[in-house]
């Protein structure tokens, strides 16, 4: 079965409550930009590659080890979607954010998976990073950082 026709993936619907309700009263007017070194930006977006990694063809694990990452971060999930390729077992999802998103693509057979996490305000991303550590096991971890949308 080819990834056209392959049956929907899993889809999680259990949002989390880490930073609580958010309602659209004019009282709550706030941007979520954040300022760190003098720079004003809506968020930071981590692009992460784990390298000699296990657990890679799970979506459950997948899910669970994202969902924690995701709210070590202190962000509110809303909505996840994995779905599982066949025959290599590689999976491709994403976590949908009230602050934005963690998404992850495998390759199990090169024990490689490649993840992103963007987050605005509070969240702290490298919060992720010791979770993703150890629901993954990888031999080897790349980091890239990228300041969304940077104010002048």
């Amino acid at each position: 079965m080819d990834a056209l026709t392959a049956p929907l993936g899993m889809v999680s619907e259990f949002p989390s409550d880490a930073q609580g309700n958010f309602s659209s009263g004019a009282d709550e007017a706030k941007d979520y930009f954040v300022e760190k070194d003098g720079v004003r930006f809506a968020g930071t977006h981590l692009i992460i590659d784990l390298w000699g990694a296990t657990n890679l063809d799970d979506p459950a694990h997948i899910d669970d080890v994202l969902r924690e990452a995701a709210i070590a971060t202190g962000a509110t999930i809303l909505h996840g979607h994995f779905h599982h390729f066949q025959p290599n077992g590689g999976v491709s999802g994403v976590l949908v954010l009230a602050e934005s998103h963690v998404s992850i693509h495998t390759w199990p057979e090169k024990a490689f998976g490649a993840l992103d996490i963007f987050v605005c305000g509070v969240c702290d991303p490298y919060k992720a990073i010791p979770v993703l550590k150890k629901g993954f096991l990888p031999e080897r971890v790349q980091l890239g950082e990228h300041r969304r949308g940077i104010s002048v």
